[in-house]
C-alpha cells in the first residue's frame, strides 16, 4: 500500500481502487484536543479540493478537504462516538473514510512522506 499526503494535512492510503482517506499526525497535534467530527454519508461523492468534513477542537473548526476525486464507502463510525481517537491514532485506527477513486492519476500531484516531512519542517 502506498500513503500520500496533500497540503492541506491529509494523508491517503492506496490499497487496489480503494482508498483510506485521514488527517495527519502533525494536523491533529496542531489541532489540539479534537471534540467534534463532521463526516459525509456514504455515496457521498466529491471532487478533489471539496470540503469533506469539518473537524472542531477546543483550539479550532478546521475542514478536512478530499485530496483526490472519489466516492465515500465507508465512514469511520468510530469517531462519532470517539472523535478523540483522531488525537491518539490520527494515521491508523482513526481513519476518517474509505473512498473509491475516480481519477487514480490525481494521486501524482500529492507527496511522499519525504516531501510532506519537508513541508511542515
Amino acid at each position: 500500500m502506498t500513503t500520500y499526503y496533500s497540503e492541506e494535512h491529509e494523508w491517503i492510503t492506496i490499497d487496489g481502487d480503494t482508498a483510506i482517506v485521514g488527517i495527519t499526525a502533525h494536523a491533529a497535534e496542531q489541532l489540539g484536543d479534537i471534540v467534534f467530527i463532521e463526516q459525509k454519508e456514504d455515496g457521498d461523492e466529491f471532487e478533489s479540493g471539496d470540503e469533506i468534513g469539518v473537524i472542531e477542537s477546543v483550539k479550532a473548526a478546521s475542514e478536512i478537504y478530499a485530496p483526490v476525486d472519489g466516492e465515500v464507502v465507508e465512514a469511520n463510525s468510530v469517531l462519532e462516538n470517539n472523535p478523540s481517537a483522531l488525537n491518539e491514532s490520527p494515521e491508523s485506527d482513526a481513519w476518517i473514510y474509505k473512498i473509491k477513486l475516480t481519477d487514480p492519476s490525481q494521486l501524482e500531484g500529492l507527496m511522499d512522506l519525504a516531501a510532506y516531512k519537508t513541508f511542515i519542517a
